[in-house]
């Protein structure tokens, strides 16, 4: 439920009745190049010789096979990764288009590791009261490119409690991971959807319009109308693990579909001709921002290798 480096906090579900715990020795994952072996949502055995207290705490002593997990690699090319959230139901991938302003390139690598390990992906899109009249065309752009790549989209403004009862109703009964980059309003939607959960919030900085990190700390919260939400500390970055540059079409739906009619299988999508994709998106059927993001992708692949 809780994860503060080498120290966790567990329960058994359905109750809610936290103990601490701590790892025996070091657990290694099989095939996971992960720098924390155990992560928020992970299901483990353990066990413990006196009643677990903090002067006690219970012993993991292993992990259980994980039905899904997002991970992620630090944007410096080094080739450590961190799982963020294990055996999620959903996650809830919180921007905004100001304040901070939103980088298209990092939400699409966070959409596309969704796809790969079979996470169901939402955009919440916070924060609209500050620019609904200002940017109407925006905001009609950034729905035309991401539902039109087959994704659901949720207006919300943590201030005024617009869209939060739709938000509420699609965390119901689910493991939700809640992640963003800092600044976007994560923890206030947090605490509008259950005002007896209290997560951090901060202030955004006015010098670079960047959020401050006010969540530190992986941790799962329940919530009162059923199910749970897993807090994340906000991203600055977010790199892909695991993903071959031929592979990395397959994980944008739009792409996908469009791909079935390229001349060539496999084909980049990059300099062949007769490449149904690169024709989509000259026609505007596939947005050239997510297009852009994925040149990007692999050009880091590239660099990475």
């Amino acid at each position: 439920m809780k994860n503060a480096g080498s120290h966790f906090l567990l329960s058994e579900l359905p109750q809610w009745d936290l103990f601490p715990a701590v790892l025996r020795g070091r657990i290694r994952l099989k095939g996971s190049s992960a720098t924390n072996p155990v992560a928020v949502g992970d299901k483990v055995c353990y066990e413990y010789d006196e009643a677990p207290s903090a002067e006690h705490p219970a012993v993991i002593t292993s992990v259980k096979e994980r039905s899904n997990y997002v991970i992620r690699r630090s944007t410096n090319l080094s080739r450590q990764s961190h799982i963020i959230a294990a055996n999620v139901d959903q996650a809830c991938i919180i921007v905004t288009l100001y304040f901070p302003e939103i980088k298209l390139p990092f939400l699409d690598r966070l959409l596309v590791t969704c796809e790969v390990y079979n996470v169901p992906a939402v955009i919440v899109l916070n924060k609209v009261d500050m620019y609904r009249e200002q940017a109407p065309n925006y905001m009609k752009e950034f729905h035309d490119i991401y539902e039109g790549a087959g994704y659901r989209i949720i207006e919300t403004s943590a201030l005024t409690g617009e869209g939060v009862e739709e938000l509420r109703e699609a965390c119901k009964g689910k493991v939700n991971l809640f992640s963003g980059e800092s600044g976007v309003g994560k923890s206030s939607l947090i605490k509008a959807v259950d005002p007896a959960l209290d997560p951090k919030t901060g202030a955004i900085s006015e010098v670079h319009l960047q959020g401050k990190h006010t969540t530190s700390l992986y941790e799962m919260y329940p919530v009162a109308t059923g199910g749970y939400i897993i807090d994340t500390p906000g991203l600055r970055g977010f790199g892909l693990v695991d993903l071959k540059k031929e592979e990395i079409a397959l994980y944008f739906p739009e792409m996908l579909k469009a791909s079935e009619g390229c001349r060539f299988t496999p084909c980049t999508h990059t300099h062949e001709p007769g490449c149904a994709v690169k024709q989509a998106v000259e026609d505007g059927i596939i947005s050239a921002e997510r297009y852009n993001s994925y040149l990007g992708m692999l050009e880091e692949d590239e660099k990475f290798r």
